[in-house]
């Protein structure tokens, strides 16, 4: 058992000589337990037939759950489809797998770390324990926002590193802003400047009705849910009234554009990591930014992790993101600068609780005792109002 999942391991050749105990085995394996879904680890599976191939239906028949076919070999899986059990059973291919070892590391988020393969393709590792739905989501989002004419990244290949899933993007010799800065650091304003054009660009995309994103603002109103009862009322009050009050649009969304993420090919840009992704106001875009050029530079993570976290030296961080923003809002005076991150620092400190519980990486108690309580509530307080101040500001 691995969660809800009953995980079954079958080997070598199941055909009419054998077919008769197999299916004694698996029955017994899966009374008892109380499952959702029946994965067969087929990686050892050298041979099934038609009598092999209806023990499985049976399986699924009986347990009255899905049931998954992992790791099949090419001549295993080929089987599966002639038959067309492909269309009855959930059938996946073996992986291909992949060694990162001496490739050079592009950088790391909050999902995984990315290499280079080589001059025309990087790989996406994800972190272990992150599950095979998880990377065919964020796939299948990369996908969505190409056909939208987003400039995504083509990704071709799901592999195997290791234990962990991977995706393969075809990039032709392209570089992530992160790397432009390192090899031209005197350039930093001009890069800040393309990537503020690339956001703005980004931002002229509308997502129709018909599409598969979903809601920024929606996403956040089920996030803050999980504080019912945890926060006093008061605060549960202010909050979701903050979250009611973000301006509502159909706006294209990467959910976390960063220079790790944002990759230029002859001067083009290549968007990756597109399973943030959705539509709302384009707020919600520049707040992400806040948390990679002001609360990582400040945070009490080791200097080391910052730097591979953003790409380059933390120091860095303040002018790159006033080069963005001047360039999306138009102004270059800092003090407009300085007055558009103030106006918009209570949404990027709900979005940091927000990360911090979606990836996983603290609890909802501590976000509510740490982010919450002494950062968003008091930039609230500050601000004098529960909504944002947009007024003035160029979207």
């Amino acid at each position: 058992m691995k969660e809800e999942k009953k995980i079954l391991r079958i080997s070598g050749k199941i055909d009419s000589s054998n077919a008769e105990n197999v299916e004694k085995d698996l029955m017994e394996q899966i009374t008892g337990d109380d499952f959702t879904t029946i994965v067969v680890d087929a990686s050892n599976l050298e041979y099934i037939s038609s009598a092999g191939l209806r023990v499985l239906l049976k399986l699924k028949k009986t347990s009255g759950v899905p049931v998954r076919v992992e790791d099949a070999s090419s001549e295993v899986y080929e089987i599966f489809e002639v038959t067309g059990f492909t269309e009855i059973l959930d059938v996946h291919k073996k992986l291909r797998q992949i060694d990162v070892e001496g490739c050079e590391f592009l950088g790391n988020g909050a999902y995984g770390h990315v290499y280079r393969i080589d001059p025309e393709t990087i790989a996406k590792i994800y972190n272990p324990g992150l599950s095979m739905e998880f990377v065919n989501s964020e796939r299948e989002s990369s996908r969505n926002a190409f056909l939208l004419g987003v400039p995504t990244a083509i990704a071709y290949d799901v592999v195997k590193c290791g234990d962990s899933y991977g995706v393969v993007y075809e990039l032709l010799n392209a570089k992530t802003v992160a790397q432009h800065i390192c090899d031209n650091p005197d350039k930093l304003v001009e890069i800040g400047t393309t990537s503020g054009k690339v956001l703005k660009e980004l931002h002229s995309i509308e997502v129709p009705e018909t599409s598969a994103f979903d809601s920024r603002k929606d996403i956040f109103r089920k996030w803050i849910t999980q504080f019912e009862g945890i926060m006093t009322d008061e605060e549960y009050s202010i909050a979701t009234e903050f979250i009611e009050n973000l301006p509502e649009r159909r706006t294209f969304l990467h959910g976390d554009f960063n220079s790790k993420n944002v990759m230029l090919r002859d001067g083009e840009p290549l968007l990756i990591d597109i399973g943030d992704a959705a539509y709302g106001h384009p707020v919600f875009d520049i707040a992400m930014l806040f948390l990679a050029y002001i609360f990582l530079p400040n945070s009490p993570m080791d200097d080391k992790l910052k730097r591979g976290f953003l790409g380059f030296d933390k120091e860095l961080a303040p002018k790159l993101l006033a080069s963005i923003l001047g360039t999306y809002f138009g102004t270059r005076d800092q003090d407009e600068i300085k007055n558009i991150i103030d106006k918009i620092m209570p949404l990027a400190s709900l979005y940091s609780a927000f990360q911090g519980t979606t990836t996983k990486r603290s609890t909802p108690e501590t976000t509510l005792n740490g982010s919450l309580r002494h950062v968003f509530f008091p930039s609230l307080k500050a601000s004098g109002a529960n909504k944002l101040d947009l007024s003035g500001l160029n979207f």
